[in-house]
């Protein structure tokens, strides 16, 4: 964060762009780029046939034949964004190709040393994080078209098919409808040190009408994202190597380092979305909840993270709205934690019918002759079955943090 210049009137709080945060597309990345210059071809060209390459058991063939790649020629945030995004999802195929039984415990250094530079110089840990997945994977099919799911497409894929897609534009329109409450933090914030109560309701009544798009946008994963494939295809390659049963001693990046790292796997708790309205809001979570959502920080982009502690640091809304005695002030503010209560509660639903049904499903169907097959043809992964990719107990965590929530509205 760059320091401002003395000036009589102090730096206006909040301004979205000095966090790399746009007032259009919120932590989306502005109309990213699909394809790397031409010396990053080799990668292109593995990148474009992943799923097959994965599903026909070839893809770390593939890798140990790709020439070791200077990451010089790399310029700018939208470059790095995408080779970090093709570099995370050749390794993710790499790491995952024959199930979590087949893992191996070294990424080969002619993909592990230009993935950890770029990792380095875009301040993201070496894996598959939200940042990639979903804020740096999209693009128009017409261009001059709009912002919704039949207009969009992913630029990387891995298996799973149209449930892969789905899965990753439903969570992408999902940051999509955060933006108006993005936005109505940084006026709510100035708002408060401007003692404006009327701007400071409308922000509050922007933030909660924000919340409750995204509801409306995560129950389009019903229409876009088939169970069984998600559970059984897609979800093994959104897991990392940090609890996670599988690959109990985490992978070693050859060339990078001699022991093994650990990094959690892709996580919603890794969006910033949420991360924001709890400081704003003033939610506490529980020691070992929060302390999963604090490392979960790490796997944003730095700006972002930023963007978060600034909120951290700012005046307390809560404070602002129990000082202000004005009931229209602490009505708005509890819709807003009410709104939150209940995305917690229906991503909980989401939760319980694409892990804990599904996961129900494989175990049965690991019973039978006729399972239906895993990432390429083994059977369904187990080691996962209570924990969410990005190695929490997935239950015990959202029901908490939901709770947690629901605490933080204000009582008449």
């Amino acid at each position: 964060m760059e320091a401002s210049d003395d000036t009589e009137e102090p730096p206006l709080p909040l301004a979205l762009t000095r966090f790399q945060i746009s007032e259009e597309f919120g932590f989306l990345l502005p109309d990213p780029l699909t394809e790397l210059p031409a010396p990053y071809g080799p990668w292109m060209d593995v990148v474009h046939e992943l799923p097959q390459l994965i599903t026909s058991h070839q893809l770390r063939s593939r890798v140990h034949q790709m020439p070791q790649l200077s990451t010089q020629h790399l310029r700018g945030r939208e470059e790095l964004h995408l080779a970090h995004l093709v570099l995370s999802c050749i390794t993710m195929g790499y790491v995952w190709q024959e199930g979590e039984e087949g893992t191996v415990q070294v990424l080969p250094r002619n993909l592990a040393v230009p993935y950890w530079e770029v990792s380095q110089a875009l301040g993201l840990p070496p894996i598959l994080s939200h940042a990639d997945f979903v804020l740096a994977n999209w693009r128009r099919k017409d261009p001059n078209g709009p912002l919704e799911i039949e207009n969009l497409d992913t630029i990387i894929t891995l298996p799973g098919g149209e449930s892969l897609r789905g899965f990753v534009l439903v969570t992408l329109l999902v940051e999509k409808a955060a933006v108006p409450g993005i936005r109505a933090i940084v006026r709510a914030l100035r708002a408060i040190l401007q003692c404006d109560e009327e701007t400071l309701h409308r922000a509050l009544q922007e933030l909660a009408g924000a919340i409750e798009a995204m509801r409306e946008a995560l129950g389009r994963m019903h229409d876009y994202v088939d169970p069984e494939v998600f559970y059984t295809v897609i979800r093994i390659f959104l897991s990392g190597w940090k609890d996670n049963p599988a690959m109990p001693h985490g992978l070693i990046y050859e060339g990078v380092s001699q022991e093994p790292m650990a990094y959690s796997g892709g996580s919603a708790a890794q969006s910033t979305v949420l991360h924001a309205f709890d400081e704003l809001l003033g939610i506490c979570h529980r020691e070992d909840s929060a302390a999963f959502l604090h490392r979960m920080r790490n796997y944003m982009p730095p700006p972002h993270r930023a963007f978060v502690e600034e909120i951290q640091r700012a005046v307390s809304l809560k404070q602002h709205v129990l000082s202000s005695g004005a009931a229209r002030l602490r009505a708005a503010f509890n819709r807003c934690v009410s709104a939150l209560t209940d995305f917690r509660s229906y991503h909980i639903t989401i939760v319980t019918k694409y892990i804990t049904i599904a996961a129900a499903r494989a175990k049965a169907g690991r019973a039978e002759p006729s399972a239906r097959a895993g990432p390429s043809g083994g059977k369904p992964p187990s080691a996962l079955e209570a924990k969410g990719t990005g190695g929490s107990h997935i239950f015990s965590f959202l029901k908490s943090i939901r709770d947690t929530t629901r605490e933080g509205m204000i009582s008449a």
